[in-house]
């Protein structure tokens, strides 16, 4: 649980994971969406993705990158059974 919230914990991280919300995208799409170099955001997926955070998917030359929403539930459900 503490890579999940040390993944969280970066605003950049925070924000890929609003975009994976509306749909799955490629690394490429999602450098889009950031000033910053390609070599940084592919660093942040590599942290999502460790943390189990989001999926990769190979697609020909690309890899499309996708929540995985089980896991974010068990972080919900860790944050909501710490508030009771």
């Amino acid at each position: 649980m503490d890579r999940t919230f040390k993944a969280l914990s970066d605003p950049t991280r925070r924000k890929i994971l609003q975009l994976l919300r509306e749909e799955d995208l490629t690394a490429g799409e999602i450098a889009r969406h950031f000033p910053t170099s390609w070599a940084s955001v592919s660093h942040h997926l590599g942290v999502l993705k460790e943390a189990g955070l989001v999926m990769a998917e190979r697609e020909g030359q690309y890899i499309r990158y996708s929540l995985n929403a089980t896991v974010l539930q068990e972080v919900l459900q860790h944050l909501l059974d710490l508030a009771s």
